[in-house]
């Protein structure tokens, strides 16, 4: 009997070895199977682009990297150094790999992008794995979704960035009445948190725009929603980046922040929704008191709907200015002569005390050349992704010279980088007397350059082009001028080489940490 037992647990004899030996076999079969069935269709609309080397199965070591890269805020080297280092060197900036049997495509071409964004925008979009990670936060808000979600959403919102409504600065000066005191050093020497004082006058000024009323951060220095929302950006951040290993992503903490928002943002969705239809048409053609909550609302009477369209767009209206600004002030101490230049600019046009209206912003061309210098060098979104939505091509990147099309299946998620691309040298101009090298902050240099087509998308392009553009630039320049009206130099962290953090936008990796000397 013992030895009936011990032969039905041979290795050749145990019907559950036999069967785990199957199972094993029929997944690895099936793997194959995908693996040339995925092979068989890129061939058939395209070629392969280069591939990144992988030492681990199934690519998980580009992943470890790739996280690695991000907590310790190198993720230019790593996409110049890992991404692109087996790139075809004719046309270097496009790759390939596999993580888990998925190929993905990363990419920095500029033809690869137009593309993308463009010429074949209805073969690319989020996708709905990208819609699955982000949609606790967002939901299928004008971010998320793709096809006729996305027009609807679209429709939506654009309308709320006229040119009436984007130049209506009394909301900028109402918060930055507040933060200007605040940017004076408590004693000699001591510098202020600069990061802290921007990110929350941002966040006052777009919940005050959206909503008609402000968290009022700058006046709490214990701002529960400012907590809030930088915690759920965060774990957002990972879960984005994590991939298909996001199902690990710790999210208690998410999910108790994203009640705090949602607890804040819930009453003014309600009293809105309290005005009927035609008062809401009425509340339109007012000035005072109007939002965009109210216009929203005025075209759906969905709560989730409003719910998901409000946090995109504050989103996007805190974190870009409040990155862009971040690094430009970073940048200042280190460039006296910007500082000086864009003071005369201010001073000749407005003096010490008046505030500018948009004609005045838009016509003070330094100052339009510092902040289209400051996007070049720090684009606020670095690393962006889509997902072929059929089977479709890419311009660039494949055959002996890397000038052939390559084959994109249905499903195929493409990363393309912002930030790799206009720090890419051989899209400038040689170095002149007119012309300085690109890594250098120059705003000078854009008095007669004017960028080639797709080299300089700092807020993307295409269809997709960021409907808040507009604001964004426009808060930007409002607040360069009103600070710089107010103190005559700033320092501190000069030469400092500082990280660049990315996570849903890219901003410094330390305290921004600045000295102002009123005028």
């Amino acid at each position: 009997m013992s030895s009936g037992i011990l032969s039905q647990l041979s290795l050749g004899q145990s019907p559950i070895l036999t069967f785990l030996g199957l199972t094993v076999a029929l997944v690895v079969g099936r793997y194959y199977f995908a693996l040339l069935l995925s092979e068989h269709k890129i061939r058939k609309l395209g070629l392969h682009a280069p591939k990144i080397p992988d030492w681990t199965p199934l690519g998980l070591g580009f992943t470890y990297k790739a996280v690695k890269a991000n907590l310790t805020h190198r993720n230019y080297e790593f996409w110049l150094n890992s991404v692109f280092q087996t790139a075809n060197p004719n046309r270097p900036y496009t790759t390939e790999l596999r993580v888990l049997g998925l190929r993905s495509i990363l990419t920095a071409d500029e033809e690869n992008i137009k593309a993308i964004l463009a010429t074949q925008f209805s073969d690319y979009g989020k996708g709905p794995r990208f819609n699955k990670d982000w949609h606790d936060f967002l939901g299928d808000s004008i971010f998320t979704t793709d096809n006729q979600a996305w027009h609807d959403s679209r429709a939506l919102i654009r309308p709320q960035f006229i040119k009436d409504r984007v130049s209506d600065l009394r909301v900028f000066e109402e918060h930055l009445q507040v933060m200007l005191p605040q940017m004076k050093s408590r004693a000699p020497g001591v510098p202020i948190n600069f990061t802290e004082l921007i990110f929350r006058y941002t966040l006052d000024s777009a919940t005050h725009f959206l909503l008609g009323a402000s968290v009022d951060s700058l006046v709490t220095p214990k701002s529960a929603f400012a907590d809030a929302f930088a915690e759920v950006q965060r774990v957002q951040s990972l879960i984005a980046r994590a991939g298909p290993l996001n199902r690990f992503v710790p999210r208690k903490s998410f999910y108790a922040s994203l009640k705090v928002i949602e607890d804040f943002i819930a009453p003014f969705i309600e009293q809105t929704l309290r005005f009927s239809p035609k008062e809401l048409e009425e509340k339109t053609k007012l000035d005072e008191g109007f939002t965009f909550l109210h216009a929203l609302a005025a075209f759906t009477r969905d709560r989730t709907v409003l719910r998901d369209q409000l946090l995109s767009v504050l989103l996007a209206a805190r974190d870009t200015t409040a990155v862009t600004l971040s690094w430009l002030f970073l940048t200042l101490p280190s460039h006296p002569d910007v500082v000086a230049k864009l003071r005369a600019e201010i001073l000749s046009r407005l003096g010490p005390d008046r505030p500018p209206t948009y004609e005045d912003l838009k016509s003070m061309r330094y100052l339009q050349h510092t902040l289209n210098e400051i996007l070049r060098i720090y684009p606020p979104v670095p690393f962006n992704v889509r997902v072929a939505l059929k089977d479709t091509t890419l311009p660039h990147g494949g055959g002996p010279d890397g000038l052939s099309p390559l084959g994109i299946p249905e499903g195929t998620p493409v990363g393309y980088s912002t930030l790799v691309l206009q720090r890419r040298r051989d899209i400038y101009p040689a170095t002149s007397p007119t012309f300085p090298d690109p890594s250098l902050f120059v705003p000078e240099r854009w008095q007669n350059w004017t960028p080639k087509s797709w080299t300089y998308i700092p807020f993307n392009g295409g269809p997709r082009i960021c409907v808040g553009q507009q604001f964004a630039l426009t808060e930007m320049a409002y607040t360069v001028v009103r600070i710089l009206q107010r103190y005559k130099g700033v320092s501190g962290m000069e030469g400092r080489v500082v990280g660049e953090r990315a996570e849903i936008v890219m901003q410094p990796n330390e305290r921004v940490e600045l000295n102002f000397e009123e005028a």
